[in-house]
């Protein structure tokens, strides 16, 4: 059984999202918080496997929450709850550690399988808002006169490798990218720690960020 603390402002979202969620077997709601710096005084009492948190709170945000919950309790996995307008927020989100995002009225279904993604080892980007995400920080950089070319780092990685950060990128976890590629999960696994390695980054997160953000989801390889 998974277990998720909800974190959002509005007790309405969280204690109706809260019933939801534990009527399904695999998941337990084990807190709630109405802000980021109340999750993680829950979360360290808890001990959740994931937080499924909003973007958007007064006193402390999403974003701020993620970093704090990343840096205090880097085991767990951070899921945000968003809007068409969060964009800015969300590319940050992602930067601070978060494991994906989903729009408010996404479906139970599509959130407790988004749930079950990140918690074995994937990522949740929604395709057409990651795109509009990374156009609007496509936009701010053309703006300040900023330019992002794709690290040279890339040329470390073999083709193998960069097949996996572009399945990364789409958000498949490791069992999906087994299956496209007709390979163990134990080999996707070494080719994302390579790929983390190579790429000098954080986490898979980072990996599929980077595969949306210089554009490698829309190689043919």
């Amino acid at each position: 059984m998974i277990k998720i603390i909800i974190v959002d402002d509005q007790p309405l979202i969280r204690e109706g999202l809260g019933t939801l969620l534990n009527l399904r077997p695999e998941i337990e709601v084990v807190g709630m918080a109405s802000d980021g710096l109340e999750a993680l005084n829950v979360a360290l009492e808890k001990r959740p496997d994931l937080i499924l948190m909003d973007i958007r709170m007064p006193n402390m945000n999403g974003v701020e929450g993620t970093r704090v919950l990343r840096e205090k309790l880097p085991d767990i996995k951070v899921l945000m709850l968003t809007t068409f307008n969060d964009s800015e927020l969300i590319y940050d989100a992602l930067q601070e550690g978060a494991s994906g995002y989903l729009l408010k009225d996404m479906s139970t279904d599509t959130i407790v399988q988004s749930i079950m993604t990140v918690y074995h080892g994937g990522v949740v980007l929604p395709k057409d808002f990651t795109n509009q995400v990374l156009a609007e920080k496509r936009k701010t950089n053309s703006a300040n006169d900023k330019t992002e070319e794709i690290p040279s780092l890339i040329k470390e990685l073999t083709e193998r490798e960069l097949e996996v950060l572009k399945l990364l990128g789409l958000g498949l976890n490791n069992k999906e990218i087994a299956n496209t590629l007709y390979i163990t999960e134990g080999t996707v696994k070494n080719h994302v720690s390579n790929i983390i390695q190579k790429l000098t980054i954080r986490d898979r997160t980072q990996a599929a960020i980077f595969a949306v953000r210089y554009g490698i989801t829309t190689f043919s390889i």
